[in-house]
């Protein structure tokens, strides 16, 4: 090892049954680093950090860690810790029964007597130090994700890492929050931390990573100095070949041409929902794709909720291809075809313990009914039929749901829906957490169906891949529709201004 080298991985390999999940991957760190750790959703990177971890055992390779003579061998996520590797994974794994100072301390007090006193003083001083609002004694589901998530670094953070690994940790991170994060990282590599750094927002990986690490399909693609590697060139290497041009989606898309004057395939007037949405009027017509827009906590998920029935809706009127339906509940909406993709991908969406088989065949099999059960042999034929048209990344059919990544996770359950063959889509937030080719991936598909004469409700938190996706695009702020943009005017300055002040004519 380097003198300045905190961190060497060499030759590791993880193989699962099956799917050879890390291939002779090396990966170093230096002392006072931040490096990111790059790559598609099931490059390997969560492997790689559960390896150095002790999540997983690693089935070859060897660890290296500064200070000690030999390697290292890491049997548990205890192991690593006692070694001053210390992780924050996207999901917060806190205990949010517990209060604050309990989750910075526990597994970490010894005996039995507590020294409560002594702990909330720590924790209220750690608090300050981090400038995080909360206070030891509250309890932490009392905090919103952001604090929590604050709270899970800071944790990491006391525990004297040389190591820290932050998974994701921007996810629930508002712009000043995340400002705070990094002014944390900036002050934690100034004292010699090595920091690895995963994340799927680049503006994030250029304003504060040193280095970058790129892994593809388990294995190593390479090591690069951040002013080495211009944004195209490593998108280009995450995905194994030249970047496509994504603003141009729409221009090598097909069109589907509608009729004449021919009748809205979802059409609501006045409807509105228990969840604070006032009422609002929408229509979406055949091979269209629209969206709902605005800022966080706006209405645009509530309002597309009211579309499939999963809030309760309160007023309105809905008509599907002229002729009025009553949609009180989710299986409403689907016998009227309609179709749902949830921004909560873990909540509502995946069944993590069924296999890819299950889940793909899980809405398709209630419409059908339970008197009409698919046989085993259909079920296999389906889901082999969708994984090669989805381009699912999976062992087998058989495989369960929650060890897929999180983008061919999502790309399982827009086949449960497709299989219902809807004419309406709804896609709330498909592409968020997951890699880049994933994201061109389900925003080609989009076109492609719309193309076919599918319409499609698309909606992202990301503007930029509004504009590239839709022709239209409905505008909410607080629960209320404030405008409706299409044509020239779809643009990022008149979203923002209609967002920030504009109001429905």
């Amino acid at each position: 090892m380097r003198d300045n080298t905190v961190l060497e991985m060499t030759g590791i390999d993880k193989i699962f049954p099956g799917v050879k999940a890390l291939q002779n991957v090396d990966f170093s760190l230096n002392k006072g680093e931040i490096h990111a750790l790059m790559g598609e959703n099931g490059a390997g990177k969560s492997t790689l950090i559960k390896v150095l971890t002790g999540v997983y055992e690693k089935d070859g390779g060897h660890i290296y860690l500064a200070g000690q003579e030999k390697e290292v061998q890491i049997k548990s996520p205890q192991d690593a810790q006692n070694l001053g590797i210390s992780t924050v994974y996207q999901e917060i794994t806190l205990c949010p029964n517990l209060t604050v100072a309990e989750n910075m301390f526990i597994g970490r007090t010894e005996g039995v007597i507590q020294k409560w006193g002594w702990m909330n003083k720590r924790t209220n001083e750690i608090l300050k130090s981090l400038d995080i609002p909360a206070s030891a004694t509250q309890q932490l589901d009392t905090c919103s994700l952001a604090i929590q998530q604050m709270i899970a670094i800071a944790r990491a953070v006391d525990m004297d890492c040389r190591v820290l690994i932050l998974d994701e940790p921007t996810s629930s991170l508002d712009e000043h929050e995340v400002e705070k994060l990094f002014k944390l990282m900036r002050d934690l590599k100034a004292k010699g931390v090595g920091i690895i750094f995963v994340t799927h927002f680049l503006d994030q990986v250029y304003e504060v990573c040193d280095r970058i690490t790129v892994l593809r399909d388990g294995r190593l693609v390479g090591a690069y100095d951040i002013a080495e590697l211009p944004r195209v060139k490593l998108v280009a290497k995450m995905l194994g070949k030249e970047m496509d041009d994504m603003a141009d989606l729409k221009g090598d898309a097909v069109s589907f041409t509608a009729q004449e004057n021919s009748v809205p395939v979802y059409e609501a007037q006045g409807l509105c929902s228990n969840a604070g949405i006032k009422p609002f009027d929408f229509h979406i017509s055949k091979g269209e794709v629209n969206g709902f827009t605005g800022l966080l906590g706006s209405g645009r998920s509530e309002s597309v909720r009211a579309i499939f029935g999963a809030d309760h809706v309160t007023g309105g009127k809905v008509k599907m291809k002229g002729k009025e339906v009553k949609i009180h509940e989710p299986i409403d909406a689907m016998k009227n075809g309609i179709a749902y993709l949830s921004e909560d991908r873990k909540g509502d969406g995946i069944i993590a313990d069924l296999s890819v088989r299950e889940n793909i065949i899980l809405a398709s099999q209630v419409l059908k009914g339970p008197l009409k059960p698919y046989s085993k042999s259909e079920q296999i034929r389906i889901a082999k039929e969708y994984i090669d048209l989805l381009s699912i990344k999976t062992a087998s059919t058989e495989t369960p749901i929650g060890s897929l990544s999180g983008g061919n996770q999502q790309k399982v359950i827009l086949a449960r829906w497709l299989l219902t063959h809807p004419e309406y889509l709804i896609l709330d937030e498909p592409t968020r957490g997951i890699d880049i080719g994933t994201k061109v991936d389900i925003q080609k598909l989009v076109l492609k169906l719309a193309g076919e004469g599918m319409s499609v409700t698309f909606i992202s938190s990301e503007i930029d891949e509004m504009l590239r996706t839709c022709s239209r695009l409905v505008v909410m702020r607080d629960g209320k529709k404030v405008g409706e943009i299409q044509g020239e005017d779809l643009n990022q300055e008149s979203i923002m201004k209609t967002i920030a002040g504009g109001e429905e004519e």
